[in-house]
């Protein structure tokens, strides 16, 4: 019975302790102290307080910035990734290196709603003033927090569009409005644009323009332009020669600049759009052309090759790239048409070329083996019975949908996967045309 009652009072002394622990943390961080634990990204600890990491606080403004502009996590940490940007690392107590690793979306989400940025401690779903100095402002941490909710509605009502915008954040007017992604649905059929703010406010003044550009169009050509930029060793060259002294590392850079720029088109949609924002700072949209502002400097650090910057030599050195382009006016706005003067806007596709190709020689073997079932004629080629079916189907495209895809002149969401797809073509020439955007 006294062992019982002493173990009873040492329990009942083990339960004040805690509470007194739990009261003392919980009226600490009401005073906004930090009471411990390994500090995030941007911030130290010393005596015990936050302190800011001026490079660490340059990265996370830089996190909150660019998701602001993207709208997007995964295309967040698509670019961050392309660009070398680690999480924070640290020694522990035993002397291992901990962190330092490329950024996952669930730690750029936690990032982006941890209200330390704000200056703020969080206590049980309660706020209360921190001791340290935030590293985001007000306006920007709206903006972030706007989007984060606004995502977050899409996804539970289903109306996100799951169509990559290769562009997003980089684009804008000639009056330097931001042109943000947007997209409309008629008679079954998705349209994406990037559309001026000053439309989509509705605060368009008489002198100034707003623009509603068709997405596939401008990524086309501003895709295109960076692809004939990094199959440009001269361009490649002048761009690297201030900074790069050894000429083994200009020559492999030129030469891994050349690789990405072969594979281009086939690169994933993640992949380019990775590319395109770490090299380009912003795209403006004029009344006769596009301007691109590069910065070739950074394509070293985007192919991991070594490069020690000269000195002087800014990192953000802008290159122009320009493309023309005409714009005409449609009623109360203004859209883009491809004036075709840009050589490379118009290229075949060899995916394509070699798909027609291939579908004629399928219906040539059909021809010649009368009789033969199609099973047959299918293990002959090395193909599926299905996969040789709708390959022959392609056979019968209207003369000048094949000349202009031999031509380069199909339209640019028109791809190889596309025309598979819709293999079981209609009967009528008319409605091919409709089908695959020539009409």
């Amino acid at each position: 019975m006294t062992l019982n009652v002493l173990l009873s009072f040492a329990q009942f002394e083990r339960e004040v302790i805690g509470e007194r622990i739990r009261d003392k943390i919980a009226a600490s961080k009401k005073k906004g102290m930090w009471m411990g634990g390994v500090p995030p990204l941007g911030y130290g600890v010393r005596d015990h307080k936050l302190v800011m990491i001026d490079s660490e606080a340059d990265t996370v403004r830089l996190i909150f910035r660019r998701y602001a502009e993207l709208g997007s996590v995964r295309l967040l940490q698509a670019e961050f990734e392309a660009r070398g940007i680690r999480s924070k690392s640290w020694t522990s107590v035993s002397g291992r290196l901990v962190g330092g690793k490329p950024f996952s979306r669930g730690a750029l989400y936690l990032m982006l709603q941890n209200r330390i940025y704000r200056g703020e401690i969080v206590h049980k779903g309660q706020f209360h003033p921190g001791e340290h100095t935030p590293i985001v402002d007000q306006p920007l941490w709206d903006a972030v927090q706007a989007q984060l909710a606004s995502n977050v509605a899409e996804r539970n009502s289903g109306t996100r569009n799951h169509q990559p915008s290769l562009l997003a954040g980089m684009l804008f007017d000639g009056d330097g409005n931001r042109m943000t992604p947007s997209h409309a649905v008629k008679m079954g059929t998705h349209y994406r644009y990037y559309v001026s703010g000053s439309l989509i406010a509705k605060d368009r003044t008489e002198t100034s323009a707003g623009l509603r550009i068709p997405a596939a169009e401008i990524e086309q050509l501003v895709s295109g332009r960076v692809h004939r930029w990094l199959l440009d060793p001269g361009s490649i060259y002048k761009s690297s020669s201030a900074r790069l002294a050894d000429a083994s590392i200009q020559q492999r850079l030129i030469a891994r600049a050349a690789d990405i720029g072969k594979c281009w088109p086939e690169l994933p949609v993640a992949r380019k759009r990775a590319v395109l924002a770490a090299l380009i700072k912003r795209i403006e949209v004029k009344v006769d052309q596009i301007d691109i502002h590069l910065r070739p400097l950074r394509l070293g650090a985007l192919l991991d090759l070594p490069a020690t910057p000269s000195q002087g030599v800014n990192d953000d050195e802008i290159e122009l790239l320009s493309v023309p382009v005409r714009l005409r006016r449609s009623g109360r706005e203004i859209r883009m048409v491809i004036n075709g003067t840009d050589p490379f806007a118009a290229k075949p596709d060899a995916r394509l070329i070699k798909l027609l190709l291939r579908a004629r020689r399928f219906n040539a073997t059909l021809a010649q083996g009368e009789g033969v079932p199609f099973a047959v004629l299918a293990e002959r080629e090395g193909v599926s019975r299905s996969y040789f079916t709708r390959l022959v189907r392609l056979s019968y495209l209207a003369p000048d949908i094949t000349e202009a895809i031999l031509d380069g002149r199909q339209p640019p969401d028109l791809t190889a996967e596309k025309l598979l797809e819709h293999s079981r073509l209609p009967l009528a020439w008319h409605d091919q045309r409709t089908l695959f955007g020539f009409a």
